[in-house]
């Protein structure tokens, strides 16, 4: 089952004088994160009320309901927000990171399981997934149509038709 409140980033800072918070976000972009109005703490239990938002570089400059100045602010360092998946909007065949993460990961054709995805790298041209064996070794599998035939989140797996080279048992 999907969570209906997931990560979305983290309090690092403050800018100005205001209580304007510096967040990091763990998504796709400080953009995607300013889309959202309403935010949470406490894994989803607490909605946060976004006054504004915009980004600056890498991070997300966010102003939130009740905290109007620096020291209200640096007593939110280190705490985590939360979106509502709800309120999110993914094109399609886009996944969140936290939805991936647990899936087992199967042969297309021979229902082989090679292990569980255990996490995501970005890196520029294609997402590379690390897959850790039932043994722990950790495979690298990228992210691309020719090899990830389907994931599915919702039945907690992932079909793929490895490349040669990737698991010992290939040529």
């Amino acid at each position: 089952m999907l969570k209906q409140y997931l990560e979305a980033g983290k309090i690092v800072g403050t800018h100005g004088v205001k209580g304007e918070l510096r967040v990091e976000p763990w998504c796709d972009s400080a953009g995607f994160l300013a889309q959202f109005h309403t935010l949470y703490w406490d894994c989803g239990a607490v909605p946060v009320r976004v006054l504004s938002s915009r980004p600056h570089k890498s991070l997300l400059l966010v102003r939130i309901e009740g905290v109007n100045t620096v020291e209200q602010g640096d007593a939110l360092r280190g705490r985590i927000l939360y979106l509502d998946r709800r309120d999110a909007r993914l094109p399609e065949g886009r996944w969140f990171i936290q939805d991936m993460l647990g899936l087992s990961v199967r042969d297309a054709d021979t229902g082989k399981c090679y292990g569980t995805l255990t996490d995501v790298l970005q890196t520029g041209a294609n997402d590379v997934y690390q897959v850790t064996a039932p043994g722990g070794r950790e495979y690298l599998i990228p992210s691309i149509p020719q090899v990830v035939v389907r994931r599915d989140p919702e039945r907690g797996i992932m079909l793929i038709r490895p490349m040669k080279g990737i698991f010992d048992d290939e040529d």
